[in-house]
C-alpha cells in the first residue's frame, strides 16, 4: 500500500535537493498531488493477475488467440522515468479462454509498477501460463524509454522490443511465425485473432460466441 505521508516528506526533500521553495505557490500542493498520482500509476502492486484471468470460459477450439496493439504505460525502475508502448499477447488455450478485456487488464496489473521491459513481458507471459494453464503463450512488448529520450543519450523515437515464449511457443517456431503474421497485421488494429492456418483471420464464431461481453 501506498504510504501518503511518507511519499509527501519524500517529494519536499526532492524538491529542497534540487534547490526549489516548496512553500511557493506552484510546489505547495505538488507533495500531495504526487502521492496521489503514485497511488494510480502504481496501483498494481496491490494487484493479483489472478483476479482477472481465472475466470474462464469452456470452449471447443485450441487455435490461437491473439490479442495485439494493448497501449501500456509504466515506470522504469531504475530512472524513475516513464516507459510505454504496445503489447502483443497469443496463448493456444487448452479448453479454457479468458474475456478479451481480461488480457488488457493482466497488463496493467504488472504495468501499474516499478518495472523493467524485459521483466514486465515474462510477468504477462508467465501469468497466463499460471491460471489459465494454456498449452502456450507468447508476449512482445515494443515500448519507448524516456530515459533514453530526454536524458542520456537522447535517441526519441527508438524502440526497445522484448518477447518472452511459454509452453509450445518454445519448440514450434511456425506458432511464432503466425503470431507475428497476426499482430503485423495493418488492416484490424487492436482486433483479436484467431490463428486459421496457415492465414490469421478475423476472431468469429466459437470464441466470440463464448465471450459476447468481453
Amino acid at each position: 500500500m501506498i504510504d501518503h505521508e511518507k511519499v509527501e516528506q519524500a517529494v519536499r526533500l526532492l524538491l529542497e535537493g534540487i534547490g526549489e521553495d516548496v512553500n511557493r505557490e506552484g510546489l505547495i500542493d505538488t507533495p500531495d498531488r504526487i502521492a496521489r498520482m503514485y497511488e494510480e500509476i502504481y496501483g498494481g502492486m496491490e494487484e493479483d493477475a489472478a483476479t482477472h484471468l481465472s475466470r474462464t470460459f469452456t470452449v471447443d477450439s485450441s487455435e490461437m488467440v491473439v490479442e495485439k496493439d494493448i497501449t501500456f504505460y509504466s515506470t522504469c525502475e531504475h530512472h524513475l522515468l516513464p516507459f510505454y508502448g504496445k503489447v502483443h499477447i497469443g496463448y493456444i488455450p487448452d479448453g479454457k479462454v479468458v474475456g478479451l478485456s481480461k488480457l488488457a487488464r493482466t497488463v496493467e496489473v504488472f504495468a501499474r509498477r516499478l518495472q523493467l521491459q524485459e521483466q514486465l513481458t515474462g510477468q504477462i507471459a508467465d501469468a497466463l501460463m499460471e491460471h489459465m494453464q494454456a498449452k502456450g503463450a507468447i508476449v512482445m512488448i515494443e515500448a519507448e524509454h524516456m530515459c533514453m529520450t530526454m536524458r542520456g543519450i537522447k535517441k526519441p523515437g527508438s524502440q526497445t522490443v522484448t518477447l518472452a515464449r511459454r509452453g509450445v511457443f518454445e519448440t514450434d517456431p511456425a506458432l511464432e511465425e503466425r503470431f507475428s503474421a497476426c499482430w503485423r497485421d495493418s488492416d484490424a488494429d487492436g482486433k483479436v485473432y484467431r490463428n486459421a492456418a496457415p492465414q490469421c483471420s478475423l476472431e468469429s464464431s466459437a470464441l466470440s460466441e463464448v465471450l459476447p461481453g468481453k
